[in-house]
C-alpha cells in the first residue's frame, strides 16, 4: 500500500510538471538602485510631481517659439568681414598675385566701401518673409563681385602708367625696324 501511495504521488507530480508551463529564461534585471535625493533625475521627478499637483490642468500646452535671425549680421560680424577684406586685399593672396597688392590704408578704404555697398544692396532686397539665408548669400556675392571689380579697376588704372612708360620704347623699336 505504501508503494501505491508513492506511485500515485509520483504520477501526480509528473502530471503537474506536464501541465505547468516551462519557465522561460529571464534576463537578469538589475536591482533597483537607491537614488541620491540630489541627483537631477530625482529632483526633476519631484519637481514634476509638485508642479502637476499644484497646477490646475491646462486645456492646451503652451507653444514655445524660438527664432533666430541670420540677417542682418551683427556689427561684430560686419567688422570681421571688413578685417578679412583688408587682409585679402593687402596681404599676399591669389588676388594680389594676379592684380597686385593694395597698400593697407587704401585697402581699408576699399574694403569699407565694398562692404557698405554690398550691405546696402542686400538690405534693399531683404523682406520679412525671408529666413535670411538668401539675403546673406546676396551679401556675400556682392562683396566678392565688388572686391574683384575694385582690384581689376586699380590694376587697369596702374596698367596705363606702365604702358606709357613702355610705349616710347615700343615706338622707337618700331621706327628702327621700318628704316
Amino acid at each position: 500500500m505504501v508503494d501505491n501511495v508513492e506511485e500515485e504521488t509520483n504520477v501526480t507530480q509528473q502530471e503537474q510538471l506536464e501541465e505547468e508551463p516551462k519557465p522561460v529564461a529571464k534576463q537578469k534585471e538589475s536591482p533597483p538602485q537607491p537614488q541620491d535625493p540630489n541627483t537631477p533625475t530625482s529632483m526633476a521627478a519631484e519637481a514634476e510631481t509638485l508642479t502637476l499637483d499644484s497646477q490646475p490642468p491646462q486645456s492646451q500646452p503652451e507653444k514655445v517659439s524660438v527664432s533666430f535671425s541670420i540677417w542682418p549680421p551683427t556689427q561684430r560680424t560686419r567688422d570681421a568681414v571688413l578685417s578679412r577684406l583688408i587682409e585679402t586685399l593687402s596681404a599676399p593672396s591669389v588676388l594680389s598675385k594676379r592684380y597686385g597688392a593694395v597698400p593697407a590704408d587704401e585697402a581699408a578704404a576699399v574694403a569699407r566701401r565694398v562692404e557698405e555697398e554690398a550691405f546696402g544692396v542686400a538690405a534693399g532686397l531683404a523682406s520679412t518673409e525671408d529666413d535670411g539665408i538668401e539675403i546673406l548669400q546676396v551679401y556675400s556675392k556682392e562683396i566678392s563681385r565688388r572686391m574683384l571689380d575694385a582690384v581689376k579697376s586699380r590694376s587697369a588704372a596702374a596698367a596705363p602708367e606702365s604702358a606709357a612708360e613702355a610705349a616710347p620704347s615700343e615706338d622707337i623699336s618700331s621706327v628702327e625696324t621700318e628704316s
